[in-house]
């Protein structure tokens, strides 16, 4: 074997949130990766710890099920308390403050909730145990790295890489700016590999390619926008019928182009 490509991804090892004071509550904890049908939780009051979409998803699932349903997001303001509309017992609320050997759960927001269940959406650790680099590569809450454009550890080169790279020094220079850039900017570590249009155009340059198109970039963002705001019915309306416009422009210039 000449050189090994990982391609493991990395959804199996959940990251529970950060939360010390749970260690003393004695109602039932889990993970979205366990969740699988809202029946088990009928009549229950349910917590999930989250923003993003299996909370979105989750929480509207099991709110015909259970008794009630609160939302708990880092994201939100601590004076956050809002009914989603369409339902008359799912609540959004600020993160969890602290909670109760009761079974009770007080957020930021200064509501307290007797809860049956707590359910931690909050996505997954990068988890490479098959991996012996003798520290060559290492994960630091979720940051993966030392990694060159985060897929090459300079250090490995040439025995663990996927494409054409630069000398190990360059890759190092490179590392280091863009670590000290997202330490700059205020970003988290775990949100390190957060990179999107920037390190997609990056990966089509070095493959000869156009970089995404500006519609397709701003379609994305409206519908995360709308995704937040509205989502049950984000997918049925929308307001950017320009963007679409220009979408079918460019198909069927890729068509003109299949077909020469």
């Amino acid at each position: 074997m000449l050189a090994v490509v990982v391609c493991s991804g990395h959804y199996i090892e959940p990251r529970l949130a950060d939360i010390t004071v749970l260690f003393s509550w004695p109602g039932k904890e889990m993970h979205s990766h366990n969740y699988r049908i809202p029946e088990p939780f009928k009549h229950q009051v349910f917590v999930l710890i989250g923003n993003s979409a299996s909370a979105v998803d989750i929480s509207r699932d099991i709110a015909g099920h259970a008794k009630e349903v609160h939302v708990a997001g880092s994201s939100n303001a601590a004076d956050t308390f809002i009914k989603q509309p369409g339902y008359s017992n799912l609540w959004m609320h600020s993160m969890i403050d602290r909670v109760h050997e009761d079974g009770s759960v007080v957020f930021q927001n200064g509501k307290t909730i007797l809860v049956d269940v707590i359910m931690h959406c909050t996505g997954y650790k990068y988890h490479y145990p098959f991996l012996e680099t003798n520290g060559s590569v290492t994960v630091d809450d979720n940051r993966v790295g030392t990694l060159y454009k985060d897929v090459f550890p300079p250090a490995l080169a040439p025995y663990l890489s996927f494409i054409g790279i630069p000398s190990q020094e360059d890759m190092m220079k490179d590392i280091k700016y863009f670590y000290a850039t997202v330490e700059a900017q205020g970003i988290p570590k775990r949100y390190t590999h957060r990179t999107q249009f920037e390190y997609n155009d990056w990966l089509a340059s070095q493959c000869g390619c156009s970089e995404t198109e500006q519609w397709r970039k701003e379609m994305y963002l409206t519908t995360g926008v709308r995704k937040r705001a509205h989502p049950e019915t984000y997918r049925d309306e929308w307001e950017d019928h320009h963007l679409v416009s220009q979408a079918y422009h460019d198909f069927s210039l890729y068509t003109l182009t299949c077909n020469m």
